[in-house]
């Protein structure tokens, strides 16, 4: 965590420098010297105000995390409450909006689920972002489902985001946001009841 007083002009500069050197030399290689020429300040900056590289990893995923949270709770406002089709779909949208889909993010959340398997910090984060999907999910999915099924299909939608978006970053041509979610949304459609999509489609929720 970043200390206080670090000037807020700076923390947006550091956390983006941190993942333009992931992307281009991969986190291991990523030194202090290199993300600080990147973001144009004295490395003694992140080692004060960060502690160095390790700090910096975990400043920068929660600055994504924060993004990607942003990214759901604005398509779910802007989504109505009682449609749960649509409300589902705007969660798995937000976790493929094209910031989170961005190469340089892109590397950097794989180096951070590689580090997270290891690393108490970082895993507290990836255990906060699981059960914030699943809990978003949940919510949705219990005023349609029983409670029981009701979970499995969120463990599953939950899994589906991981592994699309896993497979994606492991390609060449990246992550296709748009295939991501129709093949979510085709495995949605397949658990919920037929009058819960036939209302979603005809747009009188639920």
């Amino acid at each position: 965590m970043p200390k206080v007083g670090m000037p807020e002009i700076r923390k947006p500069q550091l956390i983006n420098a941190t993942m333009e050197a992931i992307n281009a030399v991969g986190l291991h290689k990523a030194s202090v010297a290199m993300i600080s020429s990147y973001a144009g300040v004295s490395p003694a900056i992140i080692n004060h105000y960060f502690g160095g590289k390790h700090g910096l990893l975990e400043a920068t995923m929660r600055s994504v995390l924060q993004q990607l949270s942003h990214g759901v709770k604005i398509r779910l406002q802007e989504t109505a409450p009682d449609d749960v089709v649509s409300r589902i779909k705007a969660i798995v949208s937000g976790n493929f909006d094209t910031r989170q889909v961005e190469p340089k993010v892109v590397k950097t959340w794989l180096a951070f689920w590689s580090l997270a398997m290891h690393d108490p910090a970082l895993h507290r984060l990836q255990r906060v972002n699981e059960k914030r999907l699943l809990s978003h999910l949940l919510l949705e999915l219990k005023q349609v489902l029983p409670t029981d099924r009701a979970l499995i299909v969120a463990q599953s939608i939950a899994a589906l985001i991981d592994g699309i978006w896993l497979r994606g970053a492991l390609t060449p041509t990246g992550i296709d946001s748009d295939v991501a979610q129709r093949l979510i949304t085709d495995y949605l459609e397949q658990q919920l009841p037929e009058d819960v999509i036939a209302r979603h489609k005809s747009g009188t929720g639920y």
